[in-house]
């Protein structure tokens, strides 16, 4: 009798552990630390002006070209300082002497006010001067201190290709969301550069006209007449009249009758003209020349215009034109020589 066969057992299964892979440089991404050391070392042997030397100097130890490279990033960050200190000295200097330099040669010779002129002009040059030298001293700064940052990365054996173009990147995109600031921008450095008006100007830009508070490199700041604070963007504006610039012109227009005495009403403002000139307070603070008796500007059927012109400083023409109407109204009824309303 037979038994039937029993069916074979199976074998028990082995337990078989799986490796935990331990993370390496390739998984990570990031070089390890043998492979920057590698690394800077051969760009410190290729270094045959300051890295090579120093790794000699220490008898080629293992650790020579690290120690040689961090020396070497150190003298790299200390002399692009160095650098930026000493340009932005030499900045100030070339600033300095912009705003403070020798006699501004001027056609106005003749009148006491002369020196006021000047002086209107230098304190415009310094300012213009200070705000151009601000705007080379941070570009110097950004040029100097980025590469120096670019070199000390390179050094760290760090890529920089990536980091130039993602900057380029940056900028291009910056560029486009900000059309608007880099126009403002342009146009303020124009403008300053071509001294087309300063702090203090009276000036008429459209959009409102005012006395300037500030010039900055995106805004200008004017206050009107009516005390009003105005803040213009330097792109938006597109014209500029300016009325205290160089010089100004004070003029006064007299009209008297038909049948006056011509010979009479021309030496009347002619002596008014030469009274204000007389006068020290005004040939020395406001009036740049001889006031002079243009002739007759206008003449109709029933009356004859004189014009009184008088140059003077910058900004001074109104007050100037207020003393020449009080005089010339009180040598007229001195004269017995009435004004009549011009047609």
């Amino acid at each position: 009798m037979f038994l039937p066969a029993s069916p074979p057992s199976s074998p028990e299964p082995t337990s078989t552990l799986t490796p935990t892979p331990t993370p390496t440089a390739a998984s990570t991404g990031l070089p390890s630390l043998d492979q920057v050391n590698t690394q800077m070392s051969q760009i410190c042997q290729g270094d045959s002006f300051l890295c090579g030397p120093l790794a000699d100097w220490f008898d080629n130890a293992t650790w020579a070209p690290l120690v040689a490279s961090a020396i070497t990033i150190a003298l790299i960050l200390v002399f692009g300082f160095v650098i930026r200190k000493v340009v932005n000295r030499l900045i100030t200097r070339v600033v300095n002497g912009a705003a403070t330099g020798g006699p501004l040669s001027n056609r106005f010779r003749r009148g006491g006010a002369t020196e006021g002129i000047d002086a209107l002009l230098r304190e415009r040059r310094k300012q213009r001067a200070e705000t151009m030298g601000s705007v080379l001293r941070h570009i110097a700064t950004i040029v100097i201190i980025g590469t120096t940052l670019l070199t000390v990365l390179d050094r760290l054996t760090i890529p920089i290709a990536p980091l130039l173009t993602s900057v380029g990147i940056l900028g291009v995109a910056i560029g486009f969301g900000a059309q608007e600031l880099v126009k403002d921008f342009i146009a303020g450095m124009f403008m300053l550069l071509e001294d087309q008006y300063g702090v203090g100007d009276v000036i008429d830009t459209g959009a409102a006209t005012g006395t300037v508070e500030a010039v900055t490199l995106r805004v200008t700041r004017l206050r009107d007449s009516d005390g009003r604070v105005w803040y213009i963007r330097n792109g938006t504006i597109t014209r500029v009249g300016n009325e205290s610039q160089g010089w100004s012109r004070a003029y006064m227009d007299v009209p008297v009758a038909y049948s006056s005495d011509i010979t009479m009403v021309k030496l009347v403002l002619e002596q008014v003209a030469e009274e204000i000139w007389a006068d020290v307070e005004f040939r020395e603070t406001m009036i740049v020349e001889h006031p002079e008796v243009v002739g007759v500007e206008k003449l109709s059927d029933s009356t004859v215009v004189f014009r009184l012109s008088a140059k003077t400083l910058p900004a001074r023409q109104a007050q100037v034109a207020r003393e020449l109407r009080l005089r010339v109204k009180t040598a007229l009824d001195s004269a017995s020589i009435p004004m009549v309303p011009s047609a």
